[in-house]
């Protein structure tokens, strides 16, 4: 049987067999990754094709030998170019179907639009589970102000950091125990939360009624940290940008970004914005939705730095900005404070 419902909290098949196909490049599998980091108890091990490059770190398992440690599903964890799913991987997911494993797919491409693999799942009873496709019924935005609180992570490109972000500063806020709910926006994150809305792939009419939905009225001191994409200056991907941050209606919003990135990913000719530029119009757009928005600090990717120059350069960026500013991955206290500037009044 075929599953085109986006997934409800907890309706994933877990544990996950991660599958990196054959792909050579890390940034192909940024989604296995996030698993490994954020889901590890969802996670039974890797099924690397020949050819491929790329690992986890987990034990590597066939579909049959997952199975057998309790796996439930396949879950595709890298993307290819385009969203197409290249022949090369047809009997890796073939032999998963056979092992009894569902298959989990957040690729553009729809495992269902390939009628052997849509036969072979109708054979062995498993599901294609597709999380590029959005509820049914999402209505306009309204703009109608809700109750509860809003965080939503703004980038100044893709692929910087504001998943990561989100879910650190969900995961901060509930230690110290606050009422907070993370809010997927990307199909990495719904396979990391088990639900959410893919925003993406919903008509941009509606882009931010899905805002809405995903982050509803609620108690004053409940918190939805949502997931940001993409950013308000992309050529491609601004609509998506704008939708969420209308529809959010946030009340405080940290700005992505890393260090030395000089065009946006794939746009040579497109400079990557500076955080004051993004700040700036963040906050113009943001407050015909909430006119108290206000930017609580910068969430930096030093991935490439080394640690002492990851924290020099925390420190000069805040004093310069005036704002917190951390690295979400180290953590430490510059993390904590940017923590405490969100959720101050």
């Amino acid at each position: 049987m075929i599953d085109t419902k986006p997934a409800a909290p907890n309706a994933l098949p877990t544990p996950y067999l991660l599958f990196l196909g054959d792909v050579t490049e890390t940034g192909f599998a940024k989604t296995a990754f996030a698993l490994r980091d954020w889901a590890p108890d969802s996670c039974t091990g890797e099924y690397v094709l020949p050819g491929g490059k790329v690992s986890t770190g987990l034990q590597p398992m066939t579909p049959a030998q997952a199975a057998s440690q309790g796996a439930r599903s396949l879950l595709i964890g890298v993307a290819s170019p385009g969203g197409i799913i290249p022949a090369s991987w047809y009997p890796a997911l073939f032999d998963a179907l056979d092992a009894g494993l569902d298959i989990v797919n957040g690729l553009h491409t729809k495992l269902s639009s390939v009628p052997k693999l849509h036969s072979a799942a109708q054979d062995h009873g498993r599901r294609l589970i597709e999380l590029r496709r959005p509820p049914e019924g999402i209505p306009s935005g309204t703009g109608t102000r809700r109750g509860g609180k809003r965080l939503l992570t703004v980038g100044t490109d893709c692929a910087i950091g504001k998943k990561y972000t989100a879910l650190s500063l969900a995961q901060a806020m509930s230690r110290r125990g606050m009422l907070v709910d993370f809010r997927a926006t990307g199909q990495t994150g719904i396979m990391i939360a088990g639900s959410g809305i893919p925003v993406d792939a919903v008509v941009s009419d509606f882009i931010s009624g899905a805002a809405e939905t995903l982050s509803p009225d609620a108690p004053d001191e409940h918190w939805d940290v949502i997931e940001g994409q993409g950013t308000l200056v992309h050529p491609a991907f601004a609509a998506v940008s704008m939708g969420l941050l209308h529809g959010s209606q946030p009340d405080v919003f940290v700005i992505c970004h890393e260090p030395g990135r000089k065009h946006l990913v794939g746009y040579p000719d497109f400079p990557t914005p500076t955080i004051e530029e993004i700040i700036d119009l963040t906050v113009r757009l943001g407050r015909y939705t909430n006119p108290a928005i206000r930017c609580a600090g910068v969430a930096m990717n030093t991935s490439a730095l080394s640690e002492d120059a990851a924290y020099r350069l925390l420190a000069a960026e805040s004093n310069r900005l005036g704002l917190a500013v951390a690295d979400p991955v180290r953590g430490g206290q510059a993390f904590e404070s940017l923590v405490s500037a969100c959720i101050s009044d």
